[in-house]
């Protein structure tokens, strides 16, 4: 699946706030939004008024980059959710949520939700005892995730895990950092997700 290579601070000085894509490290010094708090490119310290379809637009490059996916899957997922019974916005958030590359991220277990991409296509994680190296794994009730059972692997997780010790992981995930596993004990909801999204723009957008 295509995905994007580009400079990721770029990607939150687009939007003008942190979106995380570095995970831990955007909290540094180093952060490039804190140093130029404009958009990138010659004419980045313009403020534009948006209008109402500018918001749509931006709110749903603003999801995407956060789940680190492009425009085709994107729409695919909203297209899915759209025929799905229940508010629109909320299932496509919870798919979005329940891809394994985020599990993985929202555990602990990886810095980054692009480390966690890495970890997912090396084939260190598995569903239920069996390998899946598909980012885009839709996890499912009762489902456990657990690593590689290898000593190197099971070192350079645990890492991460004492990195990331003081992040909690979401509601409908139960983690533990000594086995390395995480149980979904639940679908997603919306309450769970804290992220600054509002979902209704992107239904708005895609509803024209």
């Amino acid at each position: 699946m295509a995905r994007y290579t580009g400079p990721s601070c770029r990607l939150c000085r687009s939007e003008g706030m942190k979106l995380f894509i570095k995970g831990i490290r955007c909290n540094t010094e180093k952060c490039a939004l804190a140093r130029r708090a404009y958009s990138p490119g010659q004419h980045g310290k313009t403020k534009l008024k948006l209008s109402n379809y500018g918001l749509q637009l931006r709110e749903k490059q603003k999801v995407k980059r956060m789940y680190g996916i492009l425009e085709k899957q994107f729409r695919r997922y909203f297209h899915v959710a759209s025929k799905k019974k229940g508010v629109t916005g909320e299932s496509l958030l919870q798919q979005l949520e329940r891809r394994l590359d985020n599990v993985v991220f929202r555990s602990g277990f990886a810095l980054s939700l692009r480390q966690a991409r890495q970890a997912v296509r090396h084939g260190m994680v598995y569903v239920n005892g069996k390998k899946v190296n598909i980012p885009s794994y839709p996890v499912d009730k009762e489902e456990v995730i657990s690593i590689k059972n290898k000593e190197n692997i099971h070192k350079y997780i645990k890492n991460n895990a004492e990195i990331c010790k003081d992040r909690e992981a979401p509601g409908w995930i139960i983690v533990d950092r000594d086995k390395l596993t995480a149980k979904i004990q639940r679908l997603p909801e919306r309450s769970d997700i804290v992220l600054p999204i509002k979902e209704q723009l992107i239904v708005e957008l895609y509803s024209k």
